[in-house]
């Protein structure tokens, strides 16, 4: 049938326009490790911001006592309490709190939203008495911060917000510094806490991946954003040369989200997607890997197939609103397993409005958020190669010339490197971290793909930011390694 075809051409410009055979791949690793260059050389050099997190240390085991941390990302925020045993891999006890911020609050005063964060603080450190946790330094309580805006750090205890996001707009904050805020409420609350480190939650990835295995060298969040960071040597940071640093390096903050290159596979559903939403030419690496798009291409997709046949019968009101699919729904629609799809009919009815759909047009969809996921995963982790080859963990300085020196150095040569990775795009949906690790594996090549090593790590903006809490802590306990 003439409109079965049409469907099926649209399928096969898909497929062909998100082609991401292993020699793009590679044009994307070399693209992401020039653009990391050139944002290091100067301010604005590049699309990547390669922000100074002015961590220059990282947790290491050695880490002992009591320890905090205020994760505010979003509507909700969280305050934890870590007890570590001194020893990698150690954390004794655990505590957690959520509390959702009203939303009167996102738009008040800055005295009125940091008073409620502070008093929410006091409250959970004042249940300690009742349940008998000691507290064992005695220099006050030391905290680590979790603030997931855009921000400027100026150094690890202070950071200027440059805009609010996610439903936030309290405007006497903009331009000024975020734990003057903090710490002027926490000191109105009477509560003796120090801001031991003030971070973004990559960094917070990053701390807690090199807590638990001390070859992990960066960091990247996939889930409903993305972003990555990684530990760089001092001297390569061109643009900021003379930085204090104990350890001759520091915690680079990508914000790789906004990642460009014109060898990205870009479709014209990218740049539909792009010109219609609220920041065209912006985040255009994250609007092609993150979970907050992939179900609006799809969907996008399955909209133009509708408009060109009536395969899935007519257009639905709910098929024409923007970002109705969510990733969940369509990783869902993607490992549906059952014999006759049932899943995917179930999705189509419930969240796009599309009812008694035939087998042969489930499959289809089940094909569509194959390509897109695929794209994503796979340009994903070109991504991450292209970071392991700016700092020199690719191989492709490493490999052949270690081998002209005899087998003994190559064993030198090839380093063990691990990836920390968090985010539920990554966690949860298993074909796009299969298609993930296959991807780095096949850039990689055999021989040094084994000693490259991605782990899932959890919550790394709130353990992750106690950790660096207690790794530039005030306290002499964490000094005694």
């Amino acid at each position: 049938r003439r409109k079965w075809r049409r469907v099926m051409n649209v399928l096969k410009e898909l497929e062909e326009a998100c082609g991401t055979h292993v020699t793009r791949l590679k044009q994307v690793v070399d693209a992401m490790s020039v653009e990391m260059h050139a944002g290091l050389a100067s301010e604005g050099g590049s699309k990547l911001k390669m922000l100074l997190t002015f961590v220059d240390k990282l947790p290491n085991g050695s880490e002992k006592g009591l320890y905090y941390a205020l994760d505010l990302g979003g509507t909700n925020f969280r305050v934890l309490r870590v007890q570590l045993g001194g020893t990698r891999s150690s954390i004794v006890r655990q505590d957690v709190e959520r509390k959702p911020i009203p939303e009167h609050l996102m738009t008040s005063t800055s005295e009125e939203l940091f008073d409620f964060i502070a008093a929410s603080l006091k409250e959970f450190t004042d249940q300690e008495n009742d349940e008998n946790i000691s507290d064992t330094s005695a220099s006050g309580r030391e905290l680590g911060f979790t603030f997931s805006f855009p921000m400027k750090q100026t150094s690890v205890t202070s950071g200027i917000l440059m805009k609010w996001t996610k439903g936030f707009s309290i405007h006497d904050v903009v331009g000024n510094d975020v734990c003057e805020y903090l710490r002027r409420a926490m000191s109105r609350q009477g509560l003796d806490m120090h801001i031991a480190a003030l971070v973004n939650d990559s960094v917070g990835t990053l701390a807690l991946g090199h807590y638990n295995d001390e070859d992990t060298v960066a960091a990247v969040i996939i889930g409903t954003g993305t972003n990555a960071c990684y530990f760089e040597r001092a001297d390569a940071i061109i643009k900021s040369q003379g930085l204090p640093t104990s350890s001759g390096g520091m915690v680079v903050n990508m914000e790789w989200g906004n990642f460009w290159s014109s060898h990205l596979p870009r479709t014209s559903y990218d740049i539909e997607l792009d010109a219609e939403s609220p920041n065209p030419n912006d985040q255009g690496f994250e609007k092609m890997i993150s979970g907050m798009y992939l179900g609006e291409i799809v969907r996008r997709v399955i909209l133009r197939m509708s408009s060109e046949s009536d395969v899935f019968g007519p257009i639905t009101p709910s098929l024409s609103k923007a970002f109705i699919l969510r990733a969940p729904s369509m990783s869902t629609m993607h490992e549906d397993e059952s014999p006759d799809l049932i899943e995917v009919a179930r999705i189509l009815e419930e969240v796009l409005g599309i009812c008694d759909v035939p087998l042969k047009v489930r499959k289809l969809v089940v094909n569509i958020c194959d390509v897109v996921t695929c794209r994503a995963a796979r340009l994903a982790a070109a991504g991450i190669v292209g970071i392991l080859k700016k700092i020199g963990r690719d191989g492709s300085s490493g490999v052949a010339s270690s081998r002209a020196k005899g087998p003994s150095s190559s064993s030198n040569r090839l380093r063990r490197t691990v990836v920390a990775v968090e985010g539920g795009l990554y966690s949860n949906y298993r074909m796009f971290r299969e298609y993930l690790n296959d991807a780095v594996a096949e850039i990689l090549g055999e021989e040094l793909a084994p000693y490259v090593i991605l782990k899932v790590t959890e919550d790394g903006s709130g353990i992750g930011a106690a950790l660096l809490a207690a790794a530039y802590s005030s306290s002499p306990e964490t000094v005694d390694t």
